[in-house]
């Protein structure tokens, strides 16, 4: 029974619940209706405030844009103004430079129209003036008896006259000055320098005939079948010819060494008296050593007398081979020792120049000559070559190149050694020549000189170290004296070969004859 009524409570109370809440429900849903229209109300009330402030904001910005409109169209109205009044000005200065232009318009039409009438003038004047000079050129040519082009030829030929004579004149000034400057200094410098230098000048004669002491000798030279003489050519390379000649041998050889080898082994076997190609062999082979051994000896020689240092060891044996070596009959050694000498006397003399470098390139001046009959080449492009190959100075190698004027000087000491050869070769005896040869070169001197226009006669005088020139005085005149005496001495230097300097004379002479009756 409780339990019913406990049921039956806990459902009236539930009933009850539900209509308490759905009451509570619709009390809040009418406070919430009543909410909603209260904020109906506040936002119609915030629209329409919102409405009449936009309105005014856009009555404030009407009026601001229309007072702005009106004042952009102030200033643009008085922009305006100000560019029709630049415009204005500017209209005036265009028409008074108009009005200018025009009266410069009209003065240059009245000056085209002065100057056309002195052009016409001119040209009338002109035409009088070709007219005058030409009645003037036919009374010239009849007072003068020449054409316009006779005289324009004569004309022409007066100038060059005066332009030779100018030339000479000047040419003749220029040599007076430098002959008066240099050439006292020169004369006592290579005076001094050869004084200096005391070494000894003897010739020697290049020996190629060996004596016999009868001419039975001749036959055990030649040996059985001419084994002998054979051998000693094989072994030498050179060649005995053996002739008519009585109680002689001649040796021919283009090598000074192979022939001296074979004039020694060839005396020692005669003297020995025993000739077979055995005992050939064995004194050869002992010839050559002393030969070596002499040359040696003679290039230590030549450093002593000279005094250079430093030269290398093949450079000395090459040095002594030219012992044996001639050239014009002049031994080449004692040629390079005497160079080496007058170098070196002549950098003293000038000062300011290395006396042991310039010895050292006199001394050397001449080593192609060592090794030409065996090497191709010219004697200073083989010792430029050997010079290199052994490490000489550019100083040296280049003196060497340029001591026969084969290249330009550059240097003072390649200067030195070019003029210290010189006077080495060219001084009275010391070297000689064949007659058939020196009497060529005389005459190829003389034709040479002869061959130049207005050349009368030319004579080779003083050995071929002076040529005298008789030329025509009707064609040579005394200004162009001068001007054949450069020209020949430039072709004499081109064409020639000689030793020394050859000095040239010009000789005009104008003579007059007449006869008393």
């Amino acid at each position: 029974m409780e339990f019913i009524l406990l049921a039956v409570g806990l459902v009236v109370g539930g009933i009850a619940g539900v209509f308490g809440g759905i009451a509570y429900r619709k009390k809040l849903a009418a406070k919430a209706e009543q909410n909603i229209k209260n904020a109906e109300q506040e936002a119609r009330k915030i629209v329409n405030e919102a409405i009449k402030s936009a309105e005014e904001k856009k009555r404030e910005a009407k009026l601001e844009a229309k007072e702005e409109i009106l004042r952009e169209r102030t200033n643009f109205d008085n922009e305006l103004k100000e560019r029709r009044r630049d415009i204005s000005n500017q209209e005036r200065n265009l028409q008074a430079k108009e009005q200018k232009l025009d009266k410069k318009q009209e003065q240059l039409e009245e000056k085209d129209e002065l100057a056309n009438k002195r052009i016409k003038d001119v040209e009338t004047l002109r035409q009088e003036t070709a007219e005058l000079k030409n009645a003037q050129l036919k009374n010239l040519e009849r007072i003068a008896g020449l054409s316009i082009e006779e005289a324009k030829v004569q004309l022409l030929k007066d100038i060059e006259m005066e332009l030779d004579h100018a030339k000479a004149e000047r040419i003749k000034s220029y040599e007076e000055h430098l002959a008066s400057e240099s050439e006292a200094m020169a004369r006592e410098v290579i005076g001094n320098a050869i004084q200096r230098c005391a070494s000894d000048h003897v010739t020697e004669a290049t020996v190629s005939v060996v004596v016999i002491p009868s001419d039975e000798m001749k036959g055990r030279i030649i040996g059985r079948e001419g084994r002998n003489i054979r051998t000693l050519e094989q072994l030498t390379g050179v060649d005995l010819i053996i002739d008519d000649t009585p109680e002689a041998i001649t040796l021919s050889s283009f090598d000074p060494v192979r022939r001296e080898v074979a004039r020694l082994a060839l005396e020692k076997l005669i003297t020995d008296g025993r000739i077979h190609p055995t005992r050939i062999e064995e004194m050869v082979e002992k010839v050559k050593k002393e030969v070596d051994q002499v040359i040696k000896k003679q290039g230590e020689r030549a450093i002593f007398e000279t005094g250079v240092r430093g030269i290398h060891p093949e450079l000395i044996k090459l040095m002594g081979r030219m012992h044996y070596r001639r050239s014009y009959g002049q031994n080449v050694l004692q040629h390079s020792i005497e160079v080496a000498l007058l170098a070196g006397h002549l950098a003293a003399e000038i000062g300011g120049v290395d006396v042991a470098m310039a010895k050292r390139a006199g001394f050397l001046h001449d080593i192609g000559k060592a090794v030409d009959r065996e090497m191709d080449g010219t004697h200073t492009a083989l010792g430029v070559e050997l010079a290199t190959k052994y490490r000489e100075g550019s100083e040296v190698i280049h003196a060497i190149e340029s001591h026969h004027g084969d290249v330009e000087l550059k240097t003072t000491i390649a200067a030195i050694v070019m003029a210290a050869d010189a006077i080495s070769a060219a001084r009275p005896g010391a070297r000689r020549e064949n007659m058939e040869h020196y009497i060529k070169r005389l005459e190829d001197l003389e034709k040479l000189a002869g061959g130049f226009k207005g050349v009368e006669r030319a004579f080779a005088v003083q050995a071929g170290r002076e040529v005298r020139v008789v030329v025509k005085p009707e064609i040579v005149t005394d200004d162009q004296m001068t001007l054949l005496a450069h020209e020949m001495t430039k072709k004499i230097e081109e064409d020639l070969t000689y030793p020394g300097q050859v000095k040239v004379h010009i000789i005009r002479e104008t003579r007059h004859i007449a006869i008393a009756k």
